[in-house]
């Protein structure tokens, strides 16, 4: 009865450094307010996605048996929300200035991970897949939530500073708006993904 904690570790790097709607956000704000501006946010971010591990691992899966038609509501609603959020991202400017506006805070960021489709999914198949049967919950959910807490601490950063340096490239250019419509298209398509891979399931 344990978690298969190095296997884990894989499987968190690959998710967490994919692009996603939490990647493609973080790189949005980096490449709009820069790298420095932007770390509260992503610190937000990171620890937002304890607020989904720590009701999965102690009986939320229970009520996704028992009233199943609640988190397909909550799917969809989130899904709504980061499309939402992917229309505002297509539709910044790097050119207008940097300075312009007030960057995403810690608040902000908490509640990204909740929203997002792609961190239900991943977190779901963590403990599905990668805890035995019979594990402790407080030893499983703790496992999870450190592991998944270190991956998003190196790679999440890398994200927002990628923003930052290609906003240094193309802002003010022509291929700005190609830019951030591409950054768009990418958040979409990686909620469609995770909701259709749900349905195919």
């Amino acid at each position: 009865m344990s978690v298969a904690a190095t296997s884990f570790i894989v499987f968190a790097a690959s998710q967490v450094g994919t692009p996603g709607p939490a990647n493609m956000a973080l790189m949005a704000t980096g490449a709009r307010f820069g790298f420095r501006a932007a770390l509260p946010f992503v610190a937000g971010v990171a620890l937002g996605k304890q607020f989904l591990i720590w009701p999965i691992g102690f009986g939320l899966m229970e009520l996704s048996n028992r009233a199943p038609w609640v988190f397909t509501v909550l799917k969809y609603a989130s899904a709504a929300y980061i499309f939402w959020l992917a229309w505002k991202v297509a539709n910044l400017r790097l050119g207008q200035g940097r300075e312009v506006g007030t960057p995403p805070g810690f608040l902000p960021g908490l509640i990204v991970h909740p929203l997002n489709p792609k961190a239900w999914a991943m977190i779901i198949g963590g403990f599905t897949a990668f805890v035995t049967p019979g594990t402790p919950p407080l030893e499983a959910t703790a496992t999870i939530a450190v592991i998944l807490l270190g991956v998003q601490i190196l790679l999440h950063p890398l994200w927002t500073l990628a923003g930052d340096g290609v906003a240094r490239t193309v802002a003010g250019t022509a291929a700005e708006p190609y830019l951030m419509w591409t950054l768009a298209a990418l958040t979409v398509a990686s909620v469609l993904f995770v909701l259709f891979a749900g349905r195919a399931v």
